[in-house]
């Protein structure tokens, strides 16, 4: 066997969890109490195996694609088209999988994760050194403040900061009146000052005209950087506030998905910083090419969450762990909130800052035993297996 045959594709299996989290986490679309990524397992020829994970946050609500539909396209669509192929290529599987399947950037993400957590581990080394090598040894952590409730919300943060593991902390603001929302951070705001740094997120929530109006009382409040305050298609409004809010960052999130909603904002001088996030990107591969564009543009960036278990978190962490260009930090405590992990250890927090793991692979030894506490299919289903030559020996849910 030559060493190409290693990297051949040899085996995929998909399955989702469903994992509750600690706490109900609100957003303007409506609040959380579990999440339920999918996770793929991918085998090479040489007896490597790598594991990928896309979430989504509220299933379909944050996007287009849902659980059953990432793990049916995973199942139908791209795991047949690498099965049998050369998975060492990471720009040609990326490839055959866009010729498989139009658009699913999370389905592709995880499959890419799995292929290069693979061959990384076959190689004996970091995945961030086949991204292009570490630039970041840690990254400041943020914790969302998600509860509602300002007096829960402060004896949070309070704790965080006591235990040194964050201070930079985030609201998610937009399912109530705007007035209520900026009384509500506002509060918080107080109880912080001097302490911490507050950003907000809006979710796409507000149309221009509320986001023109109270915008300037969130940053006399004391917040610094405002995450995507008006819809995904509302460029003009974006670029407007980008240039007019006096005191705080306009941060585009779900504006800015592939490299070309990236030209776009920078050309029109939409955002002073993009939130990067692998699912919603595609993989670790196209990650890295938005954050060119920013880099190019001297736009900022920041690492941000889908609130995905320490297996995505790890991978998530190699890549942020290789840009370079101004940043404003990570978002990546989806772990923290999840009653449980499917990983032996989680990344180690330090000084407000996540620690980067540094491999082989992701980094993090994933619990065989967790996978099948959480699967949704251990009432019955089993999960998605592809072999080499064959297509899905049971069928996705969906």
């Amino acid at each position: 066997m030559n060493h190409r045959d290693g990297f051949t594709v040899e085996r995929i299996e998909a399955r989702i969890l469903d994992i509750p989290t600690i706490r109900p986490h609100k957003l303007s679309f409506g609040s959380i109490s579990r999440q339920s990524p999918v996770i793929v397992q991918l085998w090479l020829k040489g007896g490597a195996c790598g594991f990928g994970e896309a979430a989504t946050i509220g299933g379909p609500s944050w996007n287009e694609e849902s659980p059953e539909s990432i793990h049916h396209a995973i199942a139908n669509y791209l795991a047949p088209a690498l099965v049998g192929q050369d998975g060492g290529g990471f720009e040609a599987a990326l490839t055959r999988m866009d010729k498989a399947c139009k658009g699913n950037a999370f389905a592709k993400s995880a499959m890419e994760m799995a292929l290069i957590d693979a061959v990384a581990r076959t190689l004996g080394q970091p995945a961030w050194q086949l991204l292009g090598g570490k630039v970041h040894h840690s990254l400041p952590l943020a914790w969302t403040l998600a509860s509602g409730d300002v007096e829960r919300d402060l004896q949070e943060a309070q704790l965080r900061l006591e235990q040194k593991r964050h201070r930079i902390f985030k609201m998610k603001i937009g399912a109530n009146a705007p007035a209520d929302d900026v009384a509500h951070v506002t509060q918080i705001a107080r109880g912080l000052q001097g302490k911490a740094t507050l950003t907000v997120d809006v979710n796409q929530a507000w149309d221009g005209n509320t986001a023109r109006r109270y915008l300037p009382q969130l940053v006399e409040a004391g917040v610094s950087l405002i995450e995507q305050p008006v819809a995904r298609w509302n460029v003009e409004a974006l670029k407007g506030l980008t240039a007019t809010l006096p005191g705080a960052l306009i941060m585009a999130d779900e504006t800015v998905c592939t490299p070309q909603d990236a030209m776009l904002l920078a050309r029109e001088q939409a955002a002073h910083v993009f939130s990067l996030k692998v699912a919603k990107h595609g993989g670790l591969l196209r990650t890295r090419k938005v954050a060119a564009v920013a880099e190019a543009a001297d736009i900022g960036w920041y690492g941000g969450t889908m609130l995905e278990t320490s297996l995505g978190s790890a991978a998530s962490a190699h890549v942020f762990s290789t840009l370079g260009g101004q940043h404003h930090g990570c978002e990546l405590f989806g772990p923290q909130l999840l009653v449980d992990d499917i990983v032996e250890s989680q990344m180690p927090i330090a000084e407000f800052a996540l620690q980067l793991p540094d491999g082989p692979g992701f980094g993090v030894q994933v619990s065989l035993a967790q996978l099948d506490r959480f699967d949704r299919a251990r009432e019955g289903q089993s999960p998605v297996h592809i072999d080499m030559g064959r297509k899905a020996t049971t069928p996705a849910t969906v």
